[in-house]
C-alpha cells in the first residue's frame, strides 16, 4: 500500500478505486474547509515521528482529486517560480507537487482564481501519512481520528454504499466533499 504523499509525489493514486472489505481513513473536507479550525491541531500516532501532522499530505492528495478544479490553463503551476507543480495531462489534470523543488512560497495558492489550493497544504517538508495500515485495529490507533477537535476523521468500511458527496480517492481513502464537476457547471 503506497502513502498519501507517494500517492500525490510518485504518481501511485489509483484513479479507479473499488470498495472493498477494508477499513479506510474518512476526512470530511467541508469540515475542514470551513474555517472553524484556524490551524490542524491533529497529533499522529506513527511512532518515530510523533510530531508528524500527516493529515496535510491526506487533505492536499483529497483537494487535488476532488475540489481543484483542472483548468485548461493552470494559473497555479504557471504561477509556481520553482517549477514544483505540474497538471498531469494523463491522469486527468491532476496536480502534483514535487516536494523536493517547493519551498512553500504559496505562489500556487495566490495565484488559484477559485481558491481551492489551501496555503496550509503547501508545507516546506511534506507530512507524510501511512493511513495507519498497519495501527488501525489496535487499542487507542489512530490517533489523528481521537484528537481532532472538529470530528473531521474517521475509519469507515469501505463497502458501504456511498453517499452523494462522498467519495474513493486512491485505496486508501474516502473523502466527503462538495465535489466540483465541469460538467454541472
Amino acid at each position: 500500500m503506497s502513502t498519501s504523499a507517494e500517492q500525490i509525489h510518485h504518481r501511485k493514486l489509483n484513479a479507479s478505486p473499488t470498495n472493498g472489505k477494508d477499513k479506510r481513513l474518512f476526512i470530511d473536507l467541508d469540515i475542514c474547509a470551513a474555517g472553524e479550525c484556524k490551524k490542524c491541531d491533529i497529533k499522529c500516532s506513527f511512532f518515530y515521528h510523533p510530531d508528524n501532522n500527516g493529515i496535510l499530505s491526506v487533505a492536499e492528495l483529497a483537494t487535488y482529486a476532488l475540489v481543484c478544479r483542472r483548468c485548461d490553463e493552470p494559473h497555479c503551476v504557471n504561477a509556481c517560480p520553482f517549477e514544483a507543480l505540474e497538471q498531469q495531462k494523463e491522469k486527468d489534470k491532476l496536480l502534483e507537487r514535487h516536494n523536493l523543488r517547493c519551498v512553500s512560497c504559496k505562489s500556487c495558492s495566490h495565484a488559484c482564481p477559485y481558491g481551492t489550493i489551501y496555503p496550509e497544504l503547501v508545507p516546506l517538508l511534506i507530512r507524510n501519512c501511512d493511513f495507519c495500515l498497519d495501527r488501525q485495529n489496535k487499542k487507542n490507533e489512530p490517533l489523528c481520528i481521537k484528537s481532532c477537535s472538529y470530528g473531521a476523521l474517521s475509519l469507515k468500511d469501505s463497502d458501504t454504499k456511498l453517499d452523494e458527496n462522498n467519495f474513493l480517492v486512491g485505496d486508501n481513502l474516502i473523502v466527503h466533499s462538495t465535489h466540483w464537476q465541469r460538467e454541472k457547471a
